[in-house]
């Protein structure tokens, strides 16, 4: 049903009439210092595609990159801990997994979910006057950095490992209940990387109103000053010709708008008489920085204007 034809967050393949998989697979180098911590987030971050598809996570399996001859196995024990504690938080089951000797740790998740056939959710479904929501604020990537170069303190570098080891289950079974046409997780392309896949080929547009997009406060000080990932500025580039920003928007709301995330959260494209109510239950039952970010458009085609 969704295979290699366009860019999906997963894959799907129909076994019956009431029943499809969902196939899925993520992993990376550390982001945060905290072994236990990356465990939870990589874990996090693999489990978000499914739910980007509108499913249901069922069961997991390790990937494992780890340097044995010069890391102690401890470190390992503590990330597959916290990996294993995401996924029973899922309510999916570890069934397996592989591991290699590495010169880079790297760790992350194949991940197979259901769903039912009719309920399928993808980037390519946008109907004009459709809202968008997203559930987590951004920043993830220019935090990362800070923490890395010590600008960061102690505190908010936990605040950020909660937000991205926070699960995207609440949300996707509080939008299931409401007239959802597309969705997306947002990660390493940026917001507005994953909103051009999901223009692309839609013969729609995109307007987003930037004053409404919800942002990790400390994340504004930091690209105020610089602090910017590579990947943003790649994401920049890639997307260029896509995207028109309002003369008078600042550079740096820019930039945090193509901020690489990590495990960030679920971009809801919403029935425009749903979205209020959609919105409100996500402020309500586990997602209480969400916001209402933009709206598909008929014209100009295919083009994101940020206000």
């Amino acid at each position: 049903m969704v295979g290699l034809q366009k860019a999906d967050d997963a894959g799907i393949y129909k076994i019956t009439e009431d029943i499809a998989l969902i196939q899925t697979v993520d992993f990376f180098t550390p982001i945060v210092d905290d072994p236990y911590w990356f465990g939870q987030i990589a874990a996090a971050n693999a489990l978000s595609d499914v739910y980007a598809m509108g499913g249901v996570p069922k069961t997991a399996m390790n990937l494992v990159g780890f340097p044995s001859k010069r890391m102690d196995m401890g470190i390992l024990r503590s990330i597959l801990q916290g990996g294993i504690e995401k996924i029973r938080e899922a309510g999916a089951v570890l069934i397996g997994g592989h591991s290699i000797e590495d010169v880079e740790l790297k760790y992350g998740l194949s991940v197979t979910g259901f769903i039912h056939p009719s309920k399928v959710l993808t980037k390519q479904n946008l109907q004009v006057g459709d809202q968008l929501i997203l559930t987590k604020p951004l920043g993830t990537g220019i935090i990362n950095t800070a923490i890395k170069a010590k600008l960061a303190d102690a505190g908010l570098e936990e605040r950020i490992s909660i937000q991205m080891a926070q699960l995207n289950k609440e949300a996707a079974e509080i939008m299931d209940k409401y007239k959802v046409h597309a969705c997306t997780d947002i990660t390493g392309f940026g917001l507005l990387g994953h909103l051009a896949e999901m223009v692309v080929g839609s013969g729609n547009s995109l307007r987003i109103f930037s004053k409404q997009v919800p942002i990790i406060p400390e994340t504004v000080d930091f690209a105020k000053t610089g602090i910017i990932p590579g990947g943003a500025h790649r994401n920049r580039e890639f997307r260029k010709g896509l995207v028109y920003f309002d003369s008078a928007l600042e550079l740096y709301i820019q930039d945090i708008l193509f901020d690489p995330q990590t495990s960030g959260g679920l971009l809801i494209c919403v029935d425009k008489t749903d979205a209020p109510y959609l919105l409100s239950e996500l402020l309500e039952k586990g997602c209480p920085e969400a916001g209402l970010i933009g709206e598909v458009t008929s014209t100009p085609a295919e083009r994101i204007s940020v206000m």
